[in-house]
């Protein structure tokens, strides 16, 4: 059967109905709930100094949600490398891997967002290096022994229950982040299928095995309703919030992004990077998938209202999965 999974950023614009706290609570509330039906992961992003509150500790929010569930594995994409110290996030990672027992899947980008650089007083350039860095500090760390580190024999303890430690990957949206994933990481997640392409071919040129095409999915969204309009009308402000938000950072940054500036709903449906399906609707586009295909639920999207999403969600509870499962 298709897999499932679920994503949360706790973005909590000032127009929306929720607070900070409720859209939190709901998200545990949901990965409870996923991780009873048999999804396979949460991913969890990291971003700092947002107006609309996005969530800055991943990995706070990873062990509230440990604690909540049992197999659903806790994937902390991307933490952004150059914002953090090596040892600390080692000691972080390893406690949480600890908590969850095992279920822990580390992603690292190099970031991109000019203003968080400035917050934690940390040039943009170099922060390639740093990302490098952080990869080498944690496959030492992470073997529990002594090694040297800036000029001090440092220890992190206790070891990740995952051995001999949790896989590193690396997230980003170049060809050179995707060579360097190829080269130091054990796996790639990058913001666009071609980036992909050059991670693979760098892979296969360091004599290293082949990865293997991206998994197919339905992309980063995916809402449920018997009346696919009626939702949008009530989707299209979250979803509008968030394409300009990610849009703003990119076009500042420089960077490639799927997600650009637009100031007209009708235009952001017809991209399709928001689809809202009927379940049947779902449940075919899951056939075309096949067993190893993906799909990803953004819930509480650009601050959707909670009880919005539980009827999307409730809907893939009582008529997809019985579908799916035959």
């Amino acid at each position: 059967m298709t897999l499932f999974g679920l994503r949360y950023d706790l973005r909590c614009p000032v127009f929306g109905s929720a607070t900070s706290a409720e859209l939190a609570a709901a998200a545990i509330d949901q990965c409870e709930w996923a991780d009873r039906l048999g999804f396979v992961n949460v991913t969890l992003s990291e971003h700092h100094g947002s107006e609309d509150g996005y969530l800055p500790s991943p990995l706070v929010m990873a062990a509230a949600i440990a604690s909540r569930t049992k197999n659903l594995r806790i994937t902390i994409g991307a933490l952004i490398a150059p914002l953090h110290d090596p040892i600390r996030v080692a000691e972080d990672m390893a406690m949480l891997d600890v908590i969850c027992n095992g279920r822990l899947i580390p992603i690292f980008g190099a970031g991109y967002v000019v203003s968080e650089f400035a917050t934690f007083g940390v040039p943009m350039r170099g922060r390639g290096r740093l990302v490098e860095e952080t990869v080498r500090v944690l496959e030492k760390a992470w073997t529990g022994k002594p090694f040297e580190y800036r000029g001090a024999t440092v220890r992190v303890t206790p070891r990740p229950v995952q051995q001999p430690r949790p896989p590193i990957l690396l997230g980003g949206s170049s060809n050179v982040a995707a060579r360097r994933a190829a080269r130091i990481a054990d796996g790639f997640l990058p913001s666009e299928p071609k980036f992909f392409d050059v991670y693979r071919e760098e892979c296969l040129k360091l004599g290293k095995p082949d990865p293997g095409p991206p998994v197919p999915s339905l992309g980063t969204y995916l809402h449920v309703a018997e009346d696919p309009d009626a939702a949008w009308e009530k989707i299209a402000p979250h979803a509008m919030h968030e394409m300009n938000a990610y849009g703003s950072w990119a076009r500042e940054a420089g960077v490639e992004s799927p997600y650009e500036p637009i100031d007209d709903p009708d235009a952001l449906r017809a991209m399709g990077a928001y689809p809202v399906m009927t379940p049947d609707e779902l449940i075919e586009a899951c056939r075309k998938l096949g067993p190893t295909g993906m799909v990803t639920l953004h819930p509480l999207m650009g601050g959707t209202p909670p009880e919005l999403v539980w009827e999307s969600l409730h809907l893939i509870e009582s008529k997809v999965l019985p579908a799916l499962r035959g």
